[in-house]
């Protein structure tokens, strides 16, 4: 087994390399730089190019991308063009906020679609599983942003029970504000994991419910929760359990346009800012963040792929 990790990680490494190298090539590629988001067109070409020099776009586009890539691995990820702010501090800033956010409202959802995609595919094509994959398909077709902005017309606006905007009322750092706050980001967030997650498990369960070993348990005289419960449920939470890994970049990125709707202090109005404002900086950082999780979430599913089955540890 230990084989096997030590071969995944190798291969994930040249990859996040090839990912470094992309990021930082497409960003160069865009018809406006870093340099026009610090100047103005009233700037004489000597103060432009002086900005420039200051800042190393003078260099070559390969010198450019050594010295980034030197930074990141020491921690350095640069400064903001727009607002001065070092990147690092504000990411450490931001990405508990957002885990706060995204960590218990995945989790809830994952537990909700485990339990609806095993009861949806134990009775396919029944009026149960029409039913529920019915809502999952309804819930996917609205916006996520939509659906923000009706909980805070409803909650917030109508009813008046719940805060529209922000982590914290200004001046005030209670455990219960926060919690008032977290309440309709986290429903919006945990309604728009369910629908997803319930369609992989349901399919999962159906594959598994047509496989011989079922069919051999029926003729045995098996009832079927212990079919479900002592056979099927084993099979389908293998693939469910190593789907886990793929929500690693999801605690980090997964909540852009709610946190921007509802001005959660978290990774996406950051972003969202930094595109608006042309601060590549920051745009390369979270574009290289969210890629990276991406590759580790990967290597996080094999290797609980490979603790969970034992014929992948044989491989290794």
């Amino acid at each position: 087994m230990a084989k096997y990790i030590f071969k995944r990680i190798l291969t994930a490494i040249p990859l996040i390399i090839v990912i470094t190298i992309l990021c930082f090539s497409l960003i160069h590629l865009a018809p406006y730089d870093a340099i026009d988001a610090m100047t103005t067109p009233k700037m004489s070409p000597e103060m432009v190019q002086m900005i420039r020099e200051k800042y190393g776009y003078d260099q070559p586009v390969y010198v450019q991308y050594i010295r980034w890539l030197e930074g990141i691995l020491n921690g350095n990820f640069g400064y903001s063009i727009v607002t001065k702010t070092n990147i690092f501090d504000e990411l450490a800033t931001r990405i508990p906020n957002t885990i706060k956010l995204v960590l218990p409202s995945y989790l809830t959802a994952y537990v909700i679609s485990i339990v609806l995609g095993l009861v949806a595919g134990s009775h396919k094509n029944k009026w149960l599983d029409k039913l529920i994959d019915g809502i999952c398909s309804l819930w996917i077709a609205m916006p996520t942003f939509w659906v923000a902005m009706l909980f805070i017309y409803l909650f917030g606006y109508k009813l008046r029970i719940l805060p529209i905007l922000g982590m914290h009322t200004v001046g005030v750092n209670a455990l219960s504000d926060f919690l008032l706050h977290f309440i309709t980001p986290y429903l919006v967030l945990t309604l728009a994991f369910i629908p997803d997650n319930v369609r992989y498990v349901r399919s999962s369960t159906i594959t598994q419910y047509s496989e011989d070993y079922v069919m051999v348990q029926k003729a045995f005289g098996a009832s079927k929760a212990e079919i479900m419960f002592k056979h099927v449920c084993k099979n389908v939470l293998l693939p469910v359990i190593t789907k886990l890994g793929m929500a690693l970049p999801t605690l980090v990125t997964g909540a852009v346009i709610t946190e921007t709707v509802f001005s959660w202090p978290g990774i996406g109005p950051y972003f969202i800012k930094a595109v608006q404002g042309m601060d590549y900086p920051i745009v390369m950082i979270v574009l290289i963040l969210s890629s990276t999780l991406v590759v580790l979430g990967n290597l996080l599913s094999d290797i609980l792929y490979c603790v969970t089955d034992p014929r992948i540890r044989k491989m290794g």
